[in-house]
């Protein structure tokens, strides 16, 4: 069955999510991160992550803004930054507003003009979302947005890979599924999807009971994949 939609993961995907810490690292007032955003951004990732599993698994979801708050907290301390409000306010005011990778706007140009549907899936908060996909300027681009918030779980729940076919109509074999998380993709191909990791930093494949079908450094392939499928 030919694929007729592309979904994407949003962050670490779409957008960068190193940037944050990589722009404040860059002003005068914040020199103390200098040497020490790459560890900062890393263990904010690692922990908004960890957060939303350990959610999901105890039934106790929040939404993505409030783990990404929290993850950050702990990466603070954990790297010795914490106690300066004006630091934390200036990472949070740049995480809404993430740079999209460099090749996204004109990855999304060629799969719609290939005809295909595009949409993101994200762990996101809708006005998360909203603002990262502003800010990227890729509005015309995506055709919806879909967060977890309408089903109250984290992925890689299915019942939010349930969102793409009740959004589109689409059986999963119909589906492409991109994400920079090889746990996702994986997750993703156990659902029906079929899946291509980002593989940007060239880590090993997660040991799971399902592997992403395609693995790609970087998103500019993707038309061509959508193209030969």
């Amino acid at each position: 069955m030919p694929i007729t939609t592309c979904v994407f993961d949003a962050y670490g995907t779409l957008f960068d999510v190193a940037a944050a810490a990589r722009q404040a690292a860059g002003a005068p007032e914040f020199a103390q991160l200098a040497e020490s955003w790459p560890a900062l951004a890393e263990h904010w990732r690692l922990k908004q992550l960890q957060y939303t599993w350990l959610r999901a698994v105890t039934d106790d979801h929040c939404d993505f803004w409030q783990v990404t708050q929290d993850g950050l907290d702990w990466a603070l301390e954990k790297t010795g930054l914490h106690g300066d409000p004006a630091l934390r306010d200036r990472l949070l005011a740049l995480y809404r507003e993430l740079q999209c990778y460099p090749e996204v706007p004109q990855m999304l140009e060629r799969i719609k003009a290939q005809g295909l549907a595009t949409a993101i899936l994200s762990n996101g908060s809708p006005d998360m979302l909203r603002s990262a996909v502003a800010s990227a300027g890729i509005e015309t681009l995506l055709d919806d947005t879909l967060s977890v918030e309408s089903v109250g779980v984290f992925k890689p729940h299915a019942r939010v890979y349930d969102l793409v076919g009740k959004r589109f109509g689409t059986d999963p074999e119909e589906v492409l599924f991109i994400s920079s998380n090889g746990w996702d993709a994986g997750c993703a191909t156990g659902y029906g999807f079929t899946t291509a990791w980002v593989n940007r930093g060239g880590d090993p494949v997660d040991r799971l009971p399902w592997t992403p079908e395609h693995i790609l450094s970087d998103l500019t392939g993707i038309p061509d994949l959508v193209g030969g499928a």
